[in-house]
């Protein structure tokens, strides 16, 4: 079992870790991507008139495409006899993708008024959101195909090695720090559009032609780290004895193998207790941690800012600031997040096991949380006692409360950087030695994530209406279930 071996550990070789490193790169490309969604895309759909509710439906497309395009593409490259490799084809199909589905959402604004959108602020703009939300599809879509694969050429690389596995999964983690830094870093800077001073229109204003710049940027890099992969890392065809096996799957029947759906059966049927403990664990951690992925630069507009995405100009110069504000603080949550990354294997023996990192990452989770709803309250009474003071409430808040922000991002980094590096390490450790596929695997750990999603996203847009319109409950119900993924994960066996 991983992370609790307590023998001095050896160096690795040098030659596989530049191949890992060098494939962990790609992380950064697509979570630049991710930030963006994560950081810019929730108030850009409130540009384009979507309501709050229908923002969280919005963002079932990607657990959606979770659910269904990584087990597809990890059964697939698990099979793929392509002379260019299982894994590169799907990267590179998913990279295509991708540069199609930012092109659609930068330009969606532009697309909806050549076909006939209004112009005028806090209305609908149909096509625009048509085009938006055909886009954000297939970005998620390419996301879904781009990760899955590099996760399982990771594990190919490694070999027979459970300590190459965790370094490499401990790498991508690390990676996606540094896409996710460079990601909320565009996203804070409020004039990256001279970079691409062509991005401004008239249906695009200022905030707009940042965002399409930063996907433009974010297409360039992942192509780049992409193109390198593909020339520099090289993947043997897969051989057809090592492919009938696989067919055979655990039926034992080689001329007649499991369709794909029976495959995902068959796993699931056959998963261990530790297994099953894994996903439930996972399943927790992003119950708890997607409300605030959703809904955190607008939780920091709305309720630390006091701002409004729509309204006079004065509500709506307070929620962009706390947008740019609230980008800046997830620049310190995945810093922290990287470096925790590195030293995870560390801090592990440090506490004993695998059950005790996990468990106390939860914890941290549920406390932060809990923080959301003291900063907000701290937010609110400085807004109150401004309002008699000043005879108006809209003004910032106190460095107080800034520096809670930023402390709750940076805290934030430590749960997450767990979550990112223990499932996917421990589920291809796991299934080396299966029938089933390492990419298979993986796949079906992405159920215990997107599932768990798209309960959110249903779920927090109607709690939070019922709350008129506050962030807050959703980000309670994430305490909750990251507390008891906290006690869960203490039921996690070590071998």
């Amino acid at each position: 079992m991983v992370y609790v071996d307590t023998a001095q550990p050896q160096p690795p070789d040098p030659r596989v870790l530049r191949k890992l490193i060098m494939v962990a790169s790609i992380a950064a490309g697509v979570q630049f991507g991710w930030a963006l969604q994560f950081s810019l895309l929730t108030p850009y759909t409130q540009f384009l008139g979507l309501s709050h509710q229908l923002v969280s439906i919005v963002w079932l497309c990607g657990p959606i495409s979770g659910l269904v395009v990584q087990p597809i593409v990890g059964h697939y490259s698990d099979r793929c006899t392509s002379p260019f490799g299982r894994r590169r084809p799907y990267i590179v199909a998913g990279t295509a993708l991708l540069s199609l589905g930012v092109l659609l959402i930068g330009f969606a604004a532009d697309i909806g008024r050549n076909l006939g959108d209004s112009l005028e602020r806090g209305v609908l703009k149909c096509r625009a959101a048509s085009i938006f939300v055909l886009g954000f599809w297939l970005l998620d879509i390419a996301n879904n195909m781009i990760q899955g694969p590099c996760r399982a050429l990771l594990a190919d690389i490694s070999g027979p090695s459970d300590a190459l596995v965790t370094i490499g999964n401990a790498l991508f983690a690390c990676f996606m720090a540094v896409g996710n830094i460079m990601g909320f870093a565009a996203g804070s800077f409020g004039r990256i559009y001279m970079i691409f001073p062509f991005t401004r229109t008239d249906a695009c204003h200022i905030n707009c032609a940042n965002i399409k710049t930063c996907f433009l940027l974010s297409v360039i890099l992942t192509s780049l780290i992409v193109v390198m992969v593909v020339v520099f890392i090289k993947e043997e065809r897969l051989d057809p004895l090592c492919l009938a096996y696989l067919n055979a799957g655990s039926s034992g029947v080689e001329d007649s193998p499991p369709s794909f759906l029976m495959q995902i059966v068959l796993a699931l049927r056959d998963t261990s207790r530790p297994i099953r403990i894994l996903y439930a664990v996972t399943a927790l951690n992003w119950v708890g941690f997607f409300p605030f992925l959703l809904y955190d630069t607008d939780w920091m507009g709305k309720e630390v800012y006091g701002g409004t995405p729509t309204g006079d100009p004065a509500e709506v110069n307070l929620y962009s600031q706390g947008i740019r504000v609230g980008a800046m603080g997830l620049m310190v949550y995945v810093i922290t997040m990287g470096c925790f990354s590195l030293i995870m294997e560390t801090m592990a023996r440090v506490l004993g096991d695998v059950r005790r990192l996990w468990s106390g990452g939860n914890f941290v989770l549920a406390l932060c949380m809990l923080l959301t709803v003291v900063i907000s309250a701290m937010a609110e009474r400085a807004r109150e006692a401004a309002a008699v003071a000043s005879g108006s409430s809209l003004v910032q808040p106190p460095v107080g409360v800034k520096v809670s922000c930023f402390a709750l991002f940076g805290l934030l980094g430590i749960p997450q950087a767990v979550t990112y590096t223990i499932p996917f390490a421990l589920a291809s450790i796991y299934s080396k030695d299966g029938s089933n596929g390492q990419g298979l695997a993986l796949g079906l750990l992405n159920l215990a994530i997107v599932i768990p999603q798209m309960g959110v996203a249903l779920i927090s847009g109607p709690l939070d209406a019922v709350f008129g319109g506050s962030n807050l409950p959703a980000f309670v119900l994430g305490g909750t279930a990251a507390a008891v993924g906290g006690i869960a994960a203490l039921k996690l066996p070590l071998s």
